[in-house]
């Protein structure tokens, strides 16, 4: 079950490498219009924290600081840098996942994230839900600035 997790979460990674690397010019990427409230670029960076923390961090024991409210503000980083961040991102996921056994996935997760205890299996299926929904969101945004 963990290898599949681990194929999930990298064709997803994968995905958000493609859709960031379809936007015409860095400009784009940090345009807001309209009623939209974050660009493309602010959810690559909100992922790539959500990703580095859950997996790296409390998963893989990486030292990892997230600044959730920072993924929000942050404005005009390159194309580079995000593409570093979500191999970054890749690797945590790798990390974490290496860090648990089969039966860990039955066993609950450290935090109560959602106010009430679920099982790291649960919890996982939660972050590749958020991953989708965020890759989603950037493939609509980058349409829409495109015109």
């Amino acid at each position: 079950m963990l290898t599949s997790f681990e194929a999930l979460f990298n064709t997803d990674l994968d995905r958000l490498k493609t859709e960031l690397e379809s936007y015409e010019s860095d400009a784009q990427l940090w345009k807001i219009e309209g009623t939209i409230g974050n660009s493309g670029g602010t959810l690559i960076v909100h992922l790539c924290g959500n990703l580095q923390h859950f997996f790296g961090a409390v998963m893989g024991g990486s030292d990892y600081q997230r600044d959730r409210d920072g993924e929000f503000s942050k404005k005009d980083v390159s194309k580079s840098e995000l593409l570093e961040e979500i191999e970054k991102s890749r690797q945590a996921v790798k990390n974490g996942l290496q860090a648990l056994s089969e039966d860990m996935l039955e066993s609950n997760f450290p935090l109560e994230v959602f106010g009430h205890p679920m099982t790291y299996g649960y919890f996982l299926i939660r972050l590749q839900g958020h991953l989708n929904y965020h890759l989603g969101q950037i493939n609509y945004h980058r349409r829409l600035i495109k015109g």
